[in-house]
């Protein structure tokens, strides 16, 4: 028998793919446009092995495309709503969910 997903559910599975500090931080290094590993390795901070990881599993769950030129990937955001979204929660997070740092039922920092 096949049980079929609740949309609420898939939301949350989204949101947790936008939970990580990693994923978010190269997320954002393509809300700027095509970049490749090594160059989302210099802007966030990230060892080259973890970036790659997170890319994989940002590819996997549709976020991210990677496209091939030369000896290199080229990832980009697979959607421009990605970035809409990520515009809407900088806009959330200063104003709305200002107080979201403080609060104890989402755990600490980082």
């Amino acid at each position: 028998m096949l049980v079929e997903t609740r949309p609420v559910d898939l939301q949350a599975k989204l949101f947790r793919g936008f939970s990580d500090p990693s994923r978010l931080s190269i997320l954002e290094v393509l809300r700027g446009g095509p970049a490749s590993v090594s160059d989302i390795v210099a802007r966030t901070g990230l060892s080259q092995p973890n970036a790659s990881n997170h890319l994989r599993c940002l590819t996997e769950c549709g976020l991210v495309l990677g496209q091939q030129q030369g000896r290199f990937v080229h990832y980009r955001l697979s959607d421009p709503r990605i970035d809409k979204l990520m515009a809407l929660s900088d806009e959330l997070v200063a104003g709305p969910a200002r107080l979201v740092d403080s609060c104890a039922n989402y755990g600490s920092r980082g």
